[in-house]
């Protein structure tokens, strides 16, 4: 029987950006490639969720893309995806892409992302699953609503241990290697 391989889900922008943020994108999705991992995203094929997803194929990692109808057009759904799944809603997109996800790495998005980023890191935080959240933040995209939370911890919104349930990295292969199964040697 073989092992599937090791898959990690990557939220980030499917809207416009500069170039560094698709060239951080496409970092991610080589070094995923250069692992032997699957990556899982959001199956788009245009900004960040492209250029992750065209990186990863090309150095040879298998490709799931979760895409709502509602967003084929406007995310302009990813073709080239080994699998691209098509769901009614956004709640389905998050729960399939959580299905098929070993681990989830957050990289500078909008909106979305957040909501992303911040539904799976509550998940995890309460023990609703073990698997590694991490964020890459080399620019300090998330400076501010990182700040913001940590002010809340002497309120008691917010505990310092939800806090550090979320390693934040700043380089490519330090974010991915806080991703990778617990006990096995890095590639």
């Amino acid at each position: 029987m073989t092992r599937r391989s090791w898959s990690v889900c990557v939220y980030c922008a499917s809207g416009p950006v500069t170039a560094e943020y698709e060239e951080l994108a496409a970092a991610v999705g080589a070094e995923i490639g250069r692992r032997g991992w699957t990556l899982v995203s959001g199956g788009g094929r245009v900004s960040m969720m492209g250029a992750v997803a065209r990186a990863a194929r090309e150095a040879g990692a298998r490709t799931v893309g979760v895409i709502p109808r509602g967003l084929l057009d406007r995310e302009v759904g990813d073709d080239d995806a080994d699998e691209l799944l098509v769901t009614e809603t956004m709640r389905e997109r998050k729960e399939l892409m959580d299905a098929h996800a070993d681990a989830f790495l957050a990289l500078p998005g909008g909106l979305g992302t957040l909501e992303e980023l911040t539904e799976v890191w509550t998940s995890a935080y309460l023990g609703m699953h073990d698997k590694p959240v991490v964020m890459l933040d080399p620019v300090g995209h998330y400076r501010g609503l990182l700040d913001w939370l940590g002010g809340l911890v002497p309120t008691g919104f917010v505990t310092q241990a939800s806090l550090d349930r979320l390693p934040i990295a700043t380089a490519v292969v330090e974010a991915l290697d806080r991703c990778a199964p617990v006990g096995e040697p890095q590639p």
